[in-house]
């Protein structure tokens, strides 16, 4: 089955929802214009149930099929926020909003799964129910973690969940997936170093803790070159270097350190985290230092589970024809915390020559609204087909 025809029929009415949540990015948690917007057309579509606060801002609407003979309920997703980005697409319907700015398409994701709600309202064209899930805080708030933690899964007894994601670089409408580990643990760190400051020319007089620090940055780098696995993934990046002075001629007594690690394997992710913090201290100690090192775990591994991978494929064939198999990708993303909850899959859809994300001039492609829409429809009807 291809693009579905009422998808294309609506694309105007869905573009036009997309370009409005453009114009109009918000943070984190703190998606309550979008939320309302999402509620109140889940509610015209007439869905059977829409509920606002889940998850603090998250909203849920819940589509009964012609029939529930199996009892059935499939869960599908898309994310509501913005990033902290200064637009510079000079578009028309660019960001009204300074330094906030949907760089990462989760307007579009929104608005795709906004026409797949009011579709499968429109047809109820299976045999069971879908739960849309529309989730605040992907961009580093855990906003999926916390639907989760609001028992948003037992409470609409969600069975299997499918997520979507736009990729730039890659023809628009077209998909690609894995099977197991597809997006990497995304976890933070900070590292505050201390020693004794004092006046750049008597540098004997003091602890330095710019030296200490320097070498902490390089001895991070063995931690990827020397001490994990060459065949398995690890990303040790330093994002951030910060010291008290903004003299030429003050030696700090602090400098504090900020940064990410990237693994696909809890082994990795355990060693990692522990080399992080020996080195960190055994540097800082023979310079005759201190290193104080804080390590938050946020996103888990996202993992796709392998008979929904299937599923999810076969719906992509449905509307495309076709479905590549996508590299792995050491971004985070927190539809893992929902994968973790349930069995599921996540995709990706090609965004065509586009920016890429998190660029300040990136822009979701409108004309892959479709195929996402078809997609997200597709999976509901094939996962719980009508007789």
């Amino acid at each position: 089955m291809p693009i579905k025809n009422r998808f294309s029929e609506m694309l105007p009415e869905i573009t036009a929802w997309r370009r409005d949540l453009h114009e109009n990015p918000e943070l984190m948690f703190d998606t309550h214009r979008t939320a309302g917007i999402v509620a109140e057309k889940l509610r015209a579509f007439d869905c059977d149930e829409v509920v606002e606060g889940i998850g603090r801002t998250g909203v849920v609407g819940v589509i009964k099929g012609r029939a529930d003979t199996k009892g059935r309920v499939v869960g599908l997703r898309a994310d509501m926020d913005a990033l902290p980005i200064l637009e510079a697409t000079g578009l028309a319907y660019a960001s009204k909003t300074e330094g906030k700015m949907h760089a990462c398409g989760h307007d579009g994701h929104t608005a795709m799964l906004l026409g797949a709600a009011k579709y499968l309202a429109e047809t109820r064209n299976f045999d069971g129910t879908v739960v849309v899930i529309f989730q605040p805080a992907e961009e580093g708030g855990g906003g999926g973690r916390e639907m989760v933690n609001d028992g948003m899964m037992e409470r609409w007894n969600i069975q299997e969940v499918y997520g979507m994601h736009n990729w730039p670089g890659v023809e628009a409408g077209t998909f690609s997936i894995r099977s197991g580990p597809f997006f990497a643990a995304a976890d933070n760190w900070t590292i505050e170093v201390k020693g004794a400051g004092g006046h750049a020319a008597k540098p004997h007089e003091t602890v330095d803790t710019t030296v200490m620090a320097s070498h902490i940055v390089i001895a991070l780098q063995t931690i990827a070159s020397r001490n994990v696995d060459p065949t398995k993934q690890v990303v040790v990046s330093v994002t951030s270097f910060e010291t008290e002075s903004k003299a030429h001629n003050v030696i700090p007594s602090a400098v504090t350190l900020k940064g990410t690690v990237r693994t696909l394997d809890e082994g990795v992710r355990d060693l990692a985290e522990a080399r992080l913090g020996d080195i960190a201290r055994g540097v800082a100690a023979t310079f005759g230092g201190t290193a104080e090192v804080d390590y938050l775990r946020n996103y888990p591994v996202m993992a796709n589970h392998d008979a929904e991978t299937d599923h999810a494929a076969a719906a992509a064939r449905a509307v495309s024809g076709q479905c590549a198999d996508a590299p792995l990708i050491m971004g985070g993303e927190d539809f893992a915390f929902l994968l973790n909850a349930r069995p599921g899959a996540y995709i990706l859809m090609g965004n065509g020559d586009s920016a890429p994300v998190h660029h300040p001039e990136y822009n979701f492609n409108d004309e892959a609204i479709p195929a996402g829409c078809s997609w997200w429809a597709e999976v509901a009807e094939q996962r719980m087909p009508l007789g």
